[in-house]
């Protein structure tokens, strides 16, 4: 395709009609204005000329012999190599049910003969620029892809390589407290514990970029998981911080979903880790996990009493690095939930949330069943 997406003024239009006066009007029309002009006067030889080079839009008359426009639009909005070619009709016709037909086949607009010139070159230069929109737009996402792609490559490898001498930093400073214990000055005690506390945050910083950095780069493979057992693993995970702040878990009898368990597991970890430590410390934690499924698909929502988020950050909650709360009171990196966004995406779902500030936040997300199911059911305890 010759269009550059910046300059719209120059474009390969081709002009489909089988009556050669009004594609040699058509030709002065659009040539006058600086467009490279091509014709076929069937149907037959406008395939063959679209196929040997793309243009850049149609001109497409409908009423012709053997192969109208009706059937080359079908035709073209087939194949995905010419799918996104705008199509402007052209006919004598008015008729309203052509017009719709016109549309309904894919046909990004319609004028009706006999056409004015200044119709035509408005027309043509409208989707012309929309056209050179999609195509910025298709660019400006295949760099972003390309460059979040990077991004997460670089994350996963610096976090690799700094996991070792991280690893090493924490191993020496706890030999040095339990050698050094009883000698050390109360102020130097104090400084070991300093920097054994950086360095186990470090730690479950580096450990959360890999984690973040591996669900955007691994293919998963879905394949039917019970999310009890998901619930369960995550229960043995987390069983010392359950333990310590007497956590009310209540949890309603949930579904086998199709996934990959090492992902869901990360999942719902997060979140009910979140609901735990996002609680103020004078409340015990209560959590509500439920579901509704719907026929391919399962909504689960998970429920806490905590801090909830406040209004103004809500449309960042899912992006990496965002913290909303105190780092002394509550500890984290903001890369949980980004991990959520990516998991749920991963499984072919959604993730989003409500809260209201000191009553609690809800956090949704959907999954994929592996039968569909006939009605629509709550699955409760």
């Amino acid at each position: 395709m010759n269009m550059n997406s910046q300059l719209i003024d120059y474009a390969e239009i081709l002009v489909v009609d089988d009556n050669v006066v009004n594609v040699r009007l058509l030709s002065d029309i659009l040539s006058g204005m600086g467009y490279e002009v091509r014709k076929a006067l069937s149907g037959k030889a406008a395939i063959d000329s679209i196929y040997s080079c793309l243009p850049d839009l149609i001109l497409l008359d409908i009423r012709m012999p053997e192969m109208d426009g009706y059937q080359v639009c079908e035709a073209l909005k087939s194949d995905p190599k010419t799918y996104d070619i705008p199509i402007i009709f052209i006919s004598a016709s008015d008729d309203t049910w052509d017009k719709v037909k016109a549309f309904q086949l894919g046909g990004a607009d319609y004028i009706t003969k006999p056409f004015k010139n200044a119709e035509v070159l408005a027309r043509v230069k409208n989707h012309l620029h929309i056209r050179s929109l999609q195509q910025q737009l298709i660019e400006n996402n295949e760099k972003l892809t390309q460059a979040n792609h990077e991004l997460e490559k670089f994350t996963s490898v610096v976090s690799h390589d700094l996991q070792q001498p991280m690893q090493s930093i924490l191993g020496f400073a706890r030999i040095l407290e339990f050698t050094l214990k009883d000698k050390l000055e109360p102020e130097e005690y104090t400084h070991l514990q300093s920097i054994i506390s950086a360095g186990d945050r470090m730690k479950r910083l580096i450990q959360d970029l890999l984690i973040y950095a591996k669900m955007g780069q691994e293919q998963i493979a879905l394949e039917p998981v019970d999310c009890n057992e998901i619930i369960g693993q995550v229960k043995e995970n987390l069983a010392s911080a359950i333990a310590e702040r007497n956590v009310n878990l209540i949890c309603s009898s949930l579904p086998t979903v199709q996934g990959n368990e090492l992902q869901l597991v990360q999942l719902f970890q997060n979140l009910i880790n979140n609901a735990i430590k996002f609680t103020a410390p004078d409340r015990q934690p209560e959590i509500q996990i439920k579901v509704v499924i719907r026929k391919n698909k399962c909504l689960i929502s998970i429920k806490d009493n905590g801090i909830g988020i406040p209004l103004d950050k809500t449309g960042e909650v899912f992006q990496v690095f965002k913290r909303f709360h105190d780092s002394k009171k509550y500890s984290g990196h903001g890369i949980g939930l980004a991990t959520c966004r990516k998991i749920a995406e991963n499984h072919g779902g959604k993730i989003w949330f409500k809260s209201e500030v000191d009553v609690g936040t809800s956090f949704y997300f959907t999954l994929l069943m592996p039968d569909a199911e006939e009605e629509t059911q709550e699955v409760t305890e």
